[in-house]
C-alpha cells in the first residue's frame, strides 16, 4: 500500500497518473524566445553591402536588391507595382517609389550600403537607360543607403542578330 503523502507528492510532480487513468494536469512552462535577426551580425556603424540591380527600359523600371553574390534576392520592386496606369510604369515617379520600398526592406534586413549595377535594354534594343534610372538611384541615396560603386552592365552585342527596321531602316 502506497502512502497517500507519497501519492500526493508524485501527483504534484506529474509523474503519477490519476487512479481513473486520466493524465495529470499540465503545468505551463515559460520558454524564453530568442530574437532572430535576419541580417548579418556586425558592429554598430559598419557598412553591410548589397547589390542593387536597376534595369531601366522605356517601358518599366526594376529595382532588384541581392546579396553580394547575387544569388539571394532581398527585395524586388518594379515601377508597374507602384502606379496604376501602364504609361507611368517607366516614369521617374514610379522608379522613386519602387526604390523607396526597396530601401526600407534593405534597412529591415540590415543592409546599409549598396553597389549599383545599372542596365538598359541593350542587345538589339536601345543602349540608353530609361527615364527611371537616375531617379531610382537618387531615391536610394536619399533614403539613407550609402552608395558604393556604380557600374553600367548594359549588354552590348559583339555581332548580333539582325536588328528590326528592315533594309531601309525606320522611316519617320
Amino acid at each position: 500500500m502506497v502512502c497517500t503523502a507519497v501519492v500526493d507528492l508524485l501527483r504534484l510532480v506529474g509523474l503519477l497518473l490519476e487512479f481513473d487513468g486520466s493524465p495529470p494536469k499540465k503545468v505551463k512552462v515559460v520558454k524564453e524566445e530568442n530574437a532572430v535577426s535576419l541580417g548579418p551580425q556586425v558592429s554598430e556603424g559598419e557598412l553591410v553591402f548589397g547589390v542593387a540591380h536597376i534595369f531601366a527600359s522605356f517601358n518599366d523600371t526594376f529595382v532588384h536588391v541581392t546579396d553580394l553574390s547575387g544569388k539571394e534576392t532581398i527585395s524586388r520592386v518594379t515601377g508597374g507595382m507602384k502606379v496604376k496606369a501602364d504609361r507611368d510604369e517607366s516614369s521617374p515617379y514610379a522608379a522613386m517609389l519602387a526604390a523607396q520600398d526597396v530601401a526600407t526592406r534593405c534597412r529591415e534586413v540590415g543592409i546599409t550600403a549598396l553597389h549599383v549595377k545599372l542596365r538598359a535594354t541593350g542587345g538589339t534594343g536601345t543602349k540608353t537607360p530609361g527615364p527611371g534610372a537616375q531617379s531610382a538611384l537618387r531615391a536610394l541615396a536619399r533614403a539613407g543607403m550609402r552608395i558604393g560603386r556604380i557600374e553600367d552592365v548594359t549588354p552590348v552585342p559583339t555581332d548580333s542578330t539582325r536588328r528590326k527596321g528592315g533594309r531601309r531602316g525606320r522611316r519617320l
